[in-house]
């Protein structure tokens, strides 16, 4: 029998509004093993821990059980402060009398009788608790980045300056992601491309930087400080260690008619083509499913002009494996689909645009040379109205985001002061919901939309755009004067909700990291760890964990890039104690733990066993690498044959927790 202390903390009134903190610590006191117990106002105090600490001296503790909040918060607080009073930290259980307790209780009778059931069952777990000792493993110094856009850049780019490797992985011919397709940037109306030109341009030149791009992360084992990835090189039919990005096969391509997607399909491209000008890297690209040459083998222009011989027709894709110690997702965001709504005509006219399509046609490098002309006719637009919130805060129509996008109301302030001040005739209306300004000189941007450029401002929803001729009929309501507006416009621009890419989900799936309902990236803590996946070692940068403007992106970069890089200094990093064990004897051989395993940590191995008539036995059984178990314990639940245990967490602790919770 352990000699076991229990502390209860009051968490101020957090536990003791609702939960008779003295009546558990009287309660527990009489519980098996059980030969001190006490409260505190904050027992994660250093107050609290002295008290800890003392106790364990005094009395000569062999186990401590805490009753305060969550284990996820203090339970390595705890797990310190019994440690530094000589006592193995895994002979301490925390009752989570908080979150599952008190604050799902309003009445005190029912809270504290509750907490003292937890008490219980963490008592009778103590009790039959045996001291672990985690093992230690190497840390590889490298880091993956995975996305380039400015997100992966400064994330990179900041690993990199420390002095540790980093490969950026990137599904497009080139870094730059959705930025380097903005015109200017709020609330300063920088160059977009100003701004992140020389960010490309250092991540292409550092000496610690490998870009991967035209590439996917297909495969990902392992586990924090070794994970082991499989990269899918994409064929690009030109090699990149001699093509120079000259462009003149870009030019003699006769492949001419290809939606060019950079432009969002409002232009053409070739069949070989570089993305932008300041591309990183700066390497044509064959597209396969338009390339003459590769589907009927009749062409080979670009072959022919190519005076650094880099056309491979026969180019394969590429795997490469490689290892890594720690991995960043910066796979970023994608404006959601039009196509569900239909009373804004988005696919019935083309002067109905989104607002990442307008950024490309008030672009220099856009489709009409920064001229903004109207797709359909290429005349220039005398009313424009502007649509706030198409998709976002949209819970009751179903087809939706229920969030909301957070730039969205910037952006169109963006748009309508640079049309105003490129084209003081055109008249610019913006529909919203709310103007939603939250940001470092933002409000005063909004207000200078308004009141220096003219820009009418009108509280309330479009609720349906029609094309007659050449003008769309807009219907919409202004909900301050209540009344209905009809507005003859020249182009209809739709502020459309932002979602996650669509490799998030596969990803997630690979890295074994969390996800919301909407496939953002969760963090392991909102407030004390935003940048933390809580599978150990992956880390979220940009808006793959949830919407964000610039400023706050690159500030989540860096963020995450100083946990990669104290992640990395480190030599080796001690392991989870607390991991799946099989008994010989029991195991069966079924394979069904390995079937189960998430991170690949269980093999099976041929074992001799010596028989009572003292003949040998060959058997198949389960072997557990404790490097690779992460603890999850969904072995344990697949075993049949009640072989596979939890250290830390055996069968017979949890039942006898189920035992003290019924009696």
């Amino acid at each position: 029998m352990q000699r076991i202390g229990v502390f209860v903390c009051w968490c101020g009134t957090n536990i003791a509004g609702t939960v008779d903190v003295k009546a558990v610590a009287e309660a527990l006191s009489h519980e098996p093993g059980v030969v001190f117990s006490t409260d505190y106002q904050y027992m994660c105090s250093q107050a609290g821990q002295d008290i800890i600490k003392n106790a364990i001296h005094e009395h000569k503790l062999t186990g401590v059980v805490v009753c305060s909040c969550s284990p996820r918060m203090h339970e390595t607080t705890f797990r310190k402060t019994v440690a530094a009073a000589g006592l193995n930290p895994y002979m301490l259980e925390i009752a989570n009398i908080r979150e599952q307790c008190s604050w799902v209780h309003k009445e005190m009778p029912t809270g504290t009788a509750k907490a003292i059931i937890l008490g219980k069952a963490a008592v009778a777990k103590v009790n039959l608790n045996a001291p672990l000792t985690p093992g230690e493993t190497p840390v590889t110094k490298r880091a993956l980045v995975i996305g380039g856009g400015i997100a992966g850049i400064q994330t990179a780019l900041d690993i990199a300056d420390a002095g540790f490797k980093v490969d950026i992985v990137e599904k497009q011919p080139t870094i730059g992601g959705k930025m380097a397709q903005l015109d200017k940037t709020f609330p300063t109306l920088d160059c977009a491309a100003c701004i992140l030109t020389p960010k490309m341009v250092d991540a292409g030149q550092h000496e610690n930087i490998k870009i991967y791009s035209y590439s996917e992360v297909t495969d990902v084992k392992g586990f924090v400080g070794n994970f082991d990835v499989t990269i899918k090189k994409k064929a690009r039919y030109v090699r990149e260690d001699l093509c120079t990005g000259c462009g003149l096969c870009t030019e003699k391509c006769p492949q001419k008619k290809v939606p060019n997607e950079f432009n969002l399909g409002m232009d053409n491209r070739r069949a070989i083509y570089i993305p932008f000008a300041q591309a990183v890297p700066k390497i044509a690209t064959i597209d396969p499913n338009w390339c003459t040459m590769l589907k009927t083998g009749k062409c080979g222009v670009c072959s022919k002009v190519c005076t650094a011989g880099a056309i491979d027709y026969n180019a394969k894709d590429e795997y490469i494996e490689e290892k890594y110690g720690a991995i960043v997702v910066a796979t970023g965001y994608n404006p959601i689909s039009m196509d569900q709504f239909d009373e804004f005509a988005y696919s019935q006219s083309k002067d109905v645009i989104t607002s990442l399509e307008l950024e490309r046609l008030m672009n220099a490098a856009g489709p009409t040379g920064g001229t903004l002309l109207r797709p359909s006719d290429g005349e220039h637009p005398h009313t424009i109205v502007l649509v706030q919130c198409v998709g976002s805060r949209c819970s009751e129509c179903g087809k939706g985001k229920e969030y909301c996008s957070k730039i969205c109301c910037m952006y169109t302030a963006k748009h309508a002061m640079l049309i105003r001040d490129k084209y003081p005739d055109t008249e610019v209306y913006v529909f919203y919901i709310d103007v939603r300004t939250p940001g470092k000189n933002f409000d005063e941007f909004y207000r200078r939309a308004v009141e220096e450029y003219g820009v009418h401002y009108i509280k309330g929803m479009v609720g349906k755009v029609s094309p007659e001729g050449k003008k769309l009929k807009v219907q919409a309501s202004d909900l301050l004067d209540n009344k209905q507006l009809h507005i003859d416009a020249d182009l209809v621009v739709l502020a459309a909700a932002i979602e996650p890419d669509k490799s998030a989900r596969p990803l997630a799936t690979m890295l074994t990291a969390s996800m919301d309902t909407n496939d953002f990236f969760t963090e392991a803590h909102p407030k004390l760890r935003p940048v933390e996946s809580p599978t150990a070692g992956v880390f979220l940068s940009g808006t793959c964990q949830g919407p964000k403007d610039i400023p706050e992106t690159v500030s989540q970069a860096g963020a995450a890039a100083s946990k990669v890089i104290g992640l990395l200094v480190k030599d080796k990093l001690t392991g989870n104690p607390c991991v799946a064990h099989s008994d010989e004897l029991m195991c069966n051989g079924c394979s069904s733990c390995e079937k189960v395993c998430p991170y690949g940590a269980i093999t099976y191995i041929d074992k001799e066993f010596r028989m009572p008539d003292r003949t040998t036995r060959i058997r198949r059984v389960a072997s557990v690498n404790p490097a690779v178990c992460q603890g999850c314990g969904a072995c344990t639940v697949a075993c049949p044959s009640g072989a596979m245990d939890l250290m830390g967490f055996k069968n017979s602790q949890i039942m006898a927790e189920v035992d003290a919770i019924c009696k």
